[in-house]
């Protein structure tokens, strides 16, 4: 448990949450009805985060308010749609907050909560309760009753979950399509992503049903495009002259700076060119990204799914709430019923994550074995489970398909995979001969440890995964693993790598005791 954020704490939160965004970036488009139901939110917030992400990987601060700094110039910069305007803001606040900062306490934190919200609430023309807006002002005031940071993290976190449960209540076209607010679950993951680099890896926020796209309500927009742009060459003062003049055009106007000389601007409007020219006649105008509604919505039916072949329930329920579709295969799966799996996801284009070598084989060959008709299918290859949520967590279908299949192969190639077993029989390995009983340790297959003692010996794996570095370590806990052992791995990690997050989940009947991925 932290006492204090760091720039390279606050680092690991960065990528954490961009990875937790991605995994419910999906989810969090389909409960998008407000205030267009353009199915959009999820990708923008993920979007935006990846901007900042890329500017701080540019940047390389070694102080936590530099890390804040170069996220909220990132964040603007590449800042999409109404959402990604809104966290830009937030993250400005923080880094506002935090500016001369090496480390921050409780009483730190809460106050970066306290300017994130006044700045984002400050950035809309007509702010709306019961959106992003009414989570971030619970977090702010949720995280006033303490001055530890991790209690400061976790009621501001609770407070937003709790937020985000009564937005329905407050905007009734969310009651209506009976869902949450798509820009405040993406925030409360955000926050939750915090708690968790602060407490050891502790999710608080549920997860939230999601119902099917037939049961969402279509809520129109007055207009019919959003025009985004990035303006320099101005001031506060004729900025928020052109907010004024945006809002004569159209709707959801933002019009935000960085504290400095640049400016992103948001509206939803039918006078494009009338928007355009309020920027021109305000400042320099550059980087202009116009969409349209209707071909946002038409856009929106599911072409592509990922399909994740998984040995049991238990471990089909992770891959699931990562957004795939799952095949539990028992053992090895039947080509016929791999080829229904594929079909019944109801998708145009497939990618297929085995998860096991010899999975893959009869996935490539059921593949091969397709005639032309169906699904267009593409499977990455990954020999574990732990290589397959790599996979999946760098998966984007807004992306190019080559592109985010390049994508998904690379992050699968480039997770380490580890693997303890307790040696049934006695035989020759490469680091010498097990005996039954004996604990063996596996790298990439093959066997490079023998020990005696579980704990001791996953250490050991885990150290020597670690020696070709490392950044975020994943832990697939099989029904026969002592159920402590997570917690030591962890707790062994703070120690020696604090740099390295851990993610442990349960994966039900595993013929190993546990599978490690390293990324």
């Amino acid at each position: 448990m932290l006492r204090t954020l760091s720039a390279a704490t606050a680092r690991r939160w960065a990528d954490l949450a961009m990875s937790a965004l991605s995994a419910e970036r999906e989810a969090i488009d389909r409960i998008n009805v407000f205030p267009v139901a353009d199915g959009d939110t999820g990708t923008n917030l993920l979007q935006t985060m990846r901007a900042a992400v890329r500017t701080l990987d540019e940047a390389a601060p070694d102080t936590l308010g530099g890390v804040f700094a170069a996220l909220a110039k990132g964040a603007l910069g590449g800042a999409c749609g109404n959402s990604g305007m809104l966290l830009s803001q937030a993250i400005r606040g923080v880094a506002e907050q935090l500016r001369d900062a090496e480390t921050a306490d409780g009483v730190a934190w809460r106050e970066a909560l306290r300017r994130a919200d006044e700045l984002a609430r400050r950035a809309v023309a007509e702010p709306q309760e019961g959106t992003v807006l009414s989570v971030l002002r619970a977090a702010a005031r949720g995280a006033q009753h303490s001055e530890d940071l991790a209690e400061v993290v976790r009621s501001s976190t609770r407070a937003a979950i709790d937020a985000l449960a009564a937005t329905p209540a407050q905007l009734p076209v969310l009651s209506e399509a009976g869902v949450v607010d798509a820009g405040g679950r993406g925030l409360v993951i955000l926050l939750d992503a915090l708690h968790a680099v602060v407490v050891d890896g502790e999710w608080l926020a549920p997860n939230s049903p999601v119902p099917a796209e037939s049961d969402l309500l279509e809520h129109e927009s007055s207009f019919d495009y959003e025009v985004m742009y990035l303006l320099a060459d101005t001031d506060a003062e004729r900025a928020e002259s052109l907010r004024g003049r945006l809002g004569g055009l159209g709707d959801c106007v933002s019009v935000v700076g960085d504290g400095a000389d640049a400016w992103a601007v948001h509206v939803h409007c039918d006078d494009i060119g009338g928007a355009i020219e309020a920027g021109v006649e305000t400042g320099r105008v550059h980087r202009i990204k116009v969409t349209r509604f209707a071909d946002q919505q038409a856009a929106y039916a599911r072409d592509v799914a990922v399909l994740a072949c998984v040995p049991g329930d238990v471990l089909g329920e992770v891959f699931a709430a990562e957004g795939a579709d799952v095949l539990v295969t028992g053992s090895i799966p039947v080509p016929a019923e791999l080829r229904e799996a594929i079909v019944g996801t109801g998708a145009g284009h497939v990618v297929v994550l085995p998860n096991d070598l010899d999975t893959a084989l009869v996935v490539e060959r059921a593949v091969a074995g397709q005639s032309g008709e169906g699904p267009e299918v593409v499977v990455v290859p990954t020999a574990s489970p732990v290589q397959g949520l790599a996979a999946l967590a760098v998966h984007d279908p807004h992306r190019r398909r080559a592109d985010d299949q390049v994508a998904m192969a690379e992050a699968a190639a480039a997770t380490r995979r580890g693997e303890l077993y307790v040696a049934d029989a006695e035989a020759l390995t490469w680091v010498g001969r097990c005996r039954p009983g004996d604990i063996l340790g596996l790298i990439d297959g093959e066997v490079v440890l023998i020990g005696e003692d579980l704990t001791t010996t996953a250490r050991e794996l885990l150290t020597r995964m670690l020696t070709a570095g490392g950044e975020l370590a994943t832990a697939l806990v099989g029904d026969n693993t002592p159920p402590e052992l997570p917690g030591e791995l962890s707790a062994h990690l703070r120690r020696a790598h604090p740099e390295v997050e851990m993610t442990s989940y349960p994966a039900g009947a595993l013929d190993s005791l546990l599978l490690i991925g390293i990324e």
